[in-house]
């Protein structure tokens, strides 16, 4: 895997890179007036245009969803890429030769060279394997395929190949194109004989392309045809540098748009089962590559369904009713805790899998699987007591001390009192034991680390702040000193850090306060997307960091270009406000003292408050002539 991109290419790629160009691959977008443009947001359905582009400063930003931020934060959330990921292209896109601070000891270039070499040999496996699925050779391939369901046009649209029966057909094929034996074995495409030479790795089977979430093939998929040939059913490549089957979902690449779009994703079995779901009309159908479901999967499909305290999606969960299924599922539950949104599990009435259901009662019995899906918490609960005879006391009594700490485990604590009595009436006990008995697992540390939401997301239960009404005119003064210290920090400078939090209000705009504090402070910026990405990332909160957005392309209230008076009337008026805010509670603190009672406390404030008002009126002469 390459390193970290270095910061000063990083730095390049954002400065060469027009932020209008990118977006308008995507969105269509038209003038707005003071050099900005606007379009419909690609991330949420509207009619009116409230997607702006700053091209000046580089960013953008939705007054209708919050979404925004530079070139490289489209990329990553238009094309639900990482930020590497996004890097490389638009420094693709702009000629730039990315540099790598690497970890290890192999040269970065090399290894960047060696990504390339090993996608582009896969690359051209596909287009073999895909022309061999038309030989005569192949129709055991078709034939599986078509008793699947499954006719040429999908197998096209899924790339579906056959492997020959060849020892070394597609390694001949490959050598022919450039590649080197080292390269074939790297990728897995090629292992050595035990003659040493250079045989294919796979033969005599179908082959599905596995791809990553942009789109390159990084692997393959393979079934075995027929009874007579040794090693396993399937049959995936092995561990590459570009291929991990930890992280690799099958079908990402074409449900990634339909995931991020409905908040959902079904995980599968099989790579049938994902094409049999897609086809069938449930388009976010994805399954794990020769490994069980886990952390880094959930890594993947967080990051689509944007699974944060303020949006969470749903995932669903197909297994098998057999006992193994059962135990995927329970095992799914125990990561359950590491999503923020819902999860839930689909059971089919008949133990079939999607790709069988699909067969034998068509693409509505697929999509009515998806539709009676139950919470998984419903589902565990109902196999945890399964095991018990709830006929005795002995029985509901352990079943009971086996149930509560999966009541215990949820996520939303405010799901826990519905679920403890339902677990009592499953049990047939009150309410009161089984109460305790939550409540006991509760303050019982887990074994082990807890699982936490990944990216530090907050638990479910609690919502996201509100959005912050601009509605007086002491609001109206904080967005504009914000605007001026994300637009425009050199001419805000040291005057806007002068002024603290406690300047501000509205619980909101404290927040982009503390940021920009936490950013370095105004008086150290150059400005610019960087400058504007460093105050979102410290921000405390989601509603902070949209607003920065917000603020980044919202135009100052001014006709002209701003200068050193208006930040200072800006900021007198902002600090007057505060003051005045203040003065009003201390009248309220003076007039509830008795002075006779409670005489040196009352002198004390009467006298801050003095203090007060004469700054007030000072104030109120400096910001003469405002907004």
């Amino acid at each position: 895997m390459a390193g970290r991109i270095r910061d000063e290419d990083i730095a390049l790629v954002r400065e060469r890179t027009a932020i209008a160009d990118v977006i308008s691959d995507t969105v269509t977008l038209k003038s707005a007036g003071g050099g900005n443009l606007k379009g419909l947001c690609p991330f949420h359905d509207e009619k009116t245009p409230s997607f702006t582009v700053a091209p000046a400063r580089n960013v953008y930003f939705c007054h209708g969803c919050g979404q925004g931020g530079d070139a490289i934060k489209f990329l990553m959330d238009a094309e639900h890429l990482t930020f590497i990921e996004s890097v490389e292209r638009l420094a693709g896109r702009a000629g730039i030769q990315l540099r790598y601070i690497e970890a290890g000891p192999a040269p970065v270039r090399q290894q960047q060279g060696q990504k390339q070499r090993l996608v582009a040999a896969h690359a051209a496996a596909v287009d073999f394997y895909t022309d061999q699925l038309r030989t005569p050779g192949a129709r055991p391939a078709r034939e599986f395929l078509a008793q699947r369901g499954f006719d040429r046009t999908a197998a096209e649209k899924y790339g579906c190949g056959f492997a020959p029966d060849a020892w070394d057909q597609l390694t001949v094929h490959l050598r022919q194109k450039g590649f080197t034996a080292t390269e074939l074995v790297t990728a897995g495409l090629a292992r050595e004989a035990r003659s040493g030479s250079l045989i294919d790795r796979f033969r005599r089977r179908l082959l599905w392309p596995i791809r990553e979430i942009t789109g390159d093939v990084i692997g393959f998929g393979a079934r075995k045809l027929f009874d007579t040939d040794d090693g396993p059913k399937y049959l995936n490549t092995p561990e590459t540098p570009i291929y991990k089957k930890s992280h690799v979902l099958y079908g990402i690449d074409q449900a990634k748009r339909e995931i991020a779009k409905q908040g959902r994703a079904v995980i599968v079995e099989g790579y049938t089962d994902v094409m049999a779901c897609h086809l069938a009309g449930v388009p976010t159908a994805v399954a794990t590559c020769g490994t069980a479901f886990g952390a880094d999967h959930i890594g993947v499909l967080r990051r689509l369904l944007m699974d944060t305290d303020a949006v969470a999606g749903e995932i669903i969960f197909t297994f098998d009713g057999d006992a193994a299924g059962q135990k995927a599922a329970l095992r799914a539950f125990e990561d359950d805790q590491r999503f923020v949104g819902r999860t839930f599990i689909a059971v089919s009435p008949d133990n079939m899998d999607p790709c069988d259901l699909r067969l034998a009662k068509g693409d509505l019995a697929v999509r009515d699987l998806i539709a009676r899906r139950e919470p998984l918490v419903d589902f565990a609960l109902r196999h945890v007591l399964s095991r018990f005879d709830l006929d005795t006391v002995d029985g509901r009594v352990e079943a009971m001390r086996q149930a509560a700490p999966l009541v215990a485990k949820l996520k939303d604590r405010e799901k826990r009192p519905e679920y403890v009595r339902k677990l009592a009436g499953d049990l047939g006990m009150e309410i009161e034991p089984v109460q305790r008995a939550v409540l006991t697992a509760a303050a019982t540390p887990a074994k082990g680390p807890a699982p936490a939401a990944a990216g530090g997301a907050a638990p479910a239960g609690r919502g996201p702040a509100p959005r912050a009404v601009v509605d007086s005119p002491q609001s109206l003064v904080e967005r504009e000193a914000l605007k001026l210290a994300l637009q425009v920090p050199v001419l805000a400078g040291p005057m806007f850090d002068a002024l603290g939090a406690d300047a501000y209000l509205n619980p909101v705009h404290v927040v982009v306060r503390e940021a920009v504090g936490a950013a370095g402070g105004a008086a150290g910026a150059t400005g610019g997307a960087v400058w504007i990405e460093a105050v979102r990332d410290a921000c405390a909160d989601l509603t902070g960091r949209a607003l920065v957005g917000e603020l980044a392309v919202e135009p100052l209230r001014i006709d002209y270009e701003p200068d050193p008076r208006y930040v200072q009337i800006t900021l007198a008026q902002l600090e007057w406000g505060s003051v005045t805010a203040r003065i009003r509670d201390l009248k309220s603190k003076v007039q509830r003292i008795n002075p006779v009672t409670n005489k040196d406390e009352y002198f004390a404030l009467f006298g801050e408050l003095l203090a007060l008002e004469q700054h007030a009126r000072a104030l109120r002469e400096q910001a003469a002539g405002g907004l």
